[in-house]
């Protein structure tokens, strides 16, 4: 691996530099907007168009291998939702998000204990992507070792109706229609997709259906509001369950131990809305309202012949004010304060199955309530002298979070509730050595409580129990972060970072058995790492990407899981030690920019994804070991007009080289069915038209 790595710097550094005009975007650091350059953290966007250029436009994983220090793991496994970790943190996550922050259009994706579900974000009417690491990043609250943020695209001008297809290898459909248009002071983006797949493995078949609408309106020159509503709709998604590594050499399409004779599957419904209201006071001072609801229902058939019913009520309400101290003291000031209030309450059931199908009477009935009231405060100094130049930037930041979780047991004993409270500091500053290079140093707290489906089981005798854990403690953190920023060409912007991250009372996997997993705490981790971003435009026509990450994530004091010791200097499971992206781009009229944002004509990329090996248990045992790999990615597109419809045709072939990949590994399996096979190669195409209306 360390010969990969040095190979992809070596390929994209060397070579002259041609200097060329590149933008700046404004982003969220912690709680305030800044340009993403001057910004004291790690701080990466990832445009519309590398999202579109990614894949199928199916799974987040798919554009957040762009990002260092992200891990976005792809199941293949519909039923479990895609793995994603930031810096290690989520990593344990046997389904969906756990330990980072999901925002979609200033909406929280994230439930009051840290639960969020990738799947609901619709890519396919995605303007951006904006992953924020470090330690401005537990200003967001519980859970948040990173924080995504998704954004929808605004709505032009000119009216447009959009129509795209997507066809791959296994099965895979993917068809969409997007409305977009103004009248007036309203804007609307209103996009349908729908998504099949038969699946690579047995037992793997999947359907979803999705309706993402953003509607905004100036209601005065002063005040905007933007109104979100997101439906999402997935009938089945069979679930092929993990793989020993006797398994996997033997067939890796198969499905695991339980999985067909108990059809193991899962079924999603979940509809929100939301909106959030801006007004300005006038240049220093506006003020933001945010507010939403929504339901989730779902049910999963485990290989247990067991049966879970989950039916979730969530709301939430946020506000806060930002302004401007211009006329301070040794320079201006940017400074935000406000609060979130969040609100999940979840009716959690279950009992046998036979034949894969509910039978008798309910062993589980449960009513789940998890909420949060935080306050948050932010200011950034730009210190200025006496010579009016800025060297420097200061930033502060607390957050107060108050965390409730509360089990009501209708049938056993496991009522029980628990509070979880911190505040959380952050002060980090920045040094503008020159135009061209910022010095950032920071550092913070955070916490991460347990969530509900984690706080759900117990250990008994070695078996898993449903009964709710109220004896799962909160982690604590702390963060510390140094980083530069550097554009030595107007083409060319480097970023690096260092990090350390101390843990106490980490929440790891105790043990997962028929699609149930129990949880406990460990004494401390302790993770370190380093983290480069470097991009380059060669010329108008050519350009390289190349992100890198290097964290060593390990337990940093002995404890006992179950039965086991786990010994200081262990991996923590499902961690990688190094992760490279690099990438090789060429379009022959340019790329997107704002003023040529939808270039015609040809354009490809090669994408080089590798990864280490990392472990699927505690142990670091042999039979639970991934293998690192590479693999080469292709994509080629043109676009044309005819007439006044513009036209995109496309295709791609992923793991070009057919070499045999782990996804991701179920954390500490109690069979040791710790691996889902990744695809071996496998290939799309996909046609889109833009139609004026």
């Amino acid at each position: 691996m360390k010969k990969i790595y040095w190979m992809g710097i070596l390929g994209l550094l060397s070579g002259a530099v041609q200097a060329q005009n590149t933008e700046e975007v404004t982003v969220q650091s912690g709680r305030l907007t800044q340009k993403q350059f001057d910004a004291p953290a790690s701080l990466r966007v990832i445009e519309g168009d590398a999202i579109r250029n990614a894949g199928a436009q199916v799974n987040l994983s798919e554009a957040l291998a762009q990002a260092p220090g992200v891990v976005a793991l792809n199941r293949n496994n519909y039923a479990q939702d895609v793995q994603i970790s930031i810096r290690g943190f989520g990593a344990r996550s046997a389904f969906g998000l756990r330990g980072i922050r999901l925002i979609t259009d200033g909406i929280p994706a994230t439930t009051p204990d840290g639960q969020g579900q990738a799947s609901t974000v619709s890519l396919t009417s995605a303007a951006r992507i904006e992953v924020l690491t470090g330690p401005l990043a537990q200003l967001y609250g519980n859970s948040a070792g990173g924080v995504i943020q998704t954004f929808t695209r605004e709505a032009g001008a000119q009216p447009e109706a959009q129509v795209s297809s997507t066809m791959g290898n296994y099965g895979l459909r993917r068809n969409d229609v997007q409305l977009s248009g103004r009248t007036g002071h309203v804007g609307i983006v209103a996009d349908y997709s729908t998504f099949d797949i038969s699946g690579y493995r047995t037992n793997s078949a999947a359907q979803r259906k999705q309706f993402n609408a953003v509607v905004t309106t100036q209601l005065q020159d002063a005040t905007r509001l933007k109104v979100i509503a997101n439906l999402f709709d997935m009938p089945q998604a069979q679930d092929a369950l993990g793989l020993t590594a006797a398994q996997l050499k033997a067939d890796p399409t198969q499905a695991g131990t339980g999985a067909v004779s108990n059809r193991t599957r899962k079924s999603v419904k979940q509809n929100q809305v939301g909106a959030v209201l801006d007004h300005n006071f006038g240049n220093d001072l506006e003020m933001q309202w945010r507010v939403y609801t929504g339901t989730r229902e779902n049910t999963q058939y485990q290989a247990s012949a067991t049966w879970v019913g989950l039916s979730r009520d969530f709301y939430g309400l946020g506000g806060q004010i930002k302004g401007k101290v211009r006329d301070a003291a040794n320079g201006p000031m940017d400074w935000v304060v406000g609060f979130d209030a969040d609100q999940s309450t979840e009716r959690r059931q279950g009992g046998a199955s036979v034949g894969a199908e509910k039978s008798g009477s309910l062993t589980r009935n449960e009513l789940n309530q998890a909420g949060n009231n935080d306050a948050f405060g932010q200011l950034n100094w730009h210190w200025t002298d006496a010579q009016g130049h800025n060297p420097f930037t200061f930033t502060t930041g607390v957050r107060r979070s108050q965390v409730q979780l509360q089990n009501t047991d209708d049938i056993g004993t496991g009522t029980g509730k628990v509070n979880y409270a911190a505040t959380i500091p952050v002060l980090g500053a920045t040094w503008h050595a020159l135009n061209t290079l910022n010095v950032y140093a920071n550092w913070g707290q955070g916490f991460e409580t347990p969530t509900l489906a984690e706080a759900a089981y117990t250990v008994q005798n070695s078996v898993i129990k449903s009964l709710f854990n109220s004896n799962l403690l909160a982690s604590r953190s702390q963060h510390s972060e140094v980083g530069l920023k550097w554009t030595p060409t107007p083409a060319t912007r480097l970023d690096a970072a260092f990090f350390h991250i101390g843990t106490d009372n980490e929440i790891v996997t105790l043990l997962s058995s028929g699609g149930k997993t129990a949880y406990k705490n460990a004494a401390k981790t302790q993770r370190d790492g380093a983290e480069l971003a470097l991009k380059n435009d060669w010329t108008p026509q050519w350009r390289t990407q190349l992100s890198m990450a290097w964290l060593r994530a390990v337990y940093a004091s002995d404890f006992t899981s179950g039965t086991n010791t786990i010994t200081s200097g262990k991996r923590m499971p499902g961690i990688p030690d190094q992760q490279l992206f690099a990438s090789v781009q060429w379009a022959d009229q340019g790329f997107a920019a704002a003023t040529n944002p939808r270039p015609l004509g040809w354009s490809a990329s090669a994408d080089w994804i590798a990864r280490s090996n990392f472990w699927g248990d505690d142990l670091n045992s042999a039979d639970a070991r991934m293998a690192g790999f590479g693999q080469v990615n292709l994509r080629v597109r043109h676009r044309q007009l005819w007439g006044p419809v513009r036209a995109e045709l496309w295709a791609g072939v992923d793991n070009v080289m057919d070499k045999q990949t782990v996804g991701s590994v179920i954390v500490n399996q109690a069979a040791k069915q710790y691996f889902e096979p990744g695809l071996p190669r496998n290939a799309m195409v996909g046609a889109s038209l833009f139609i004026p209306l």
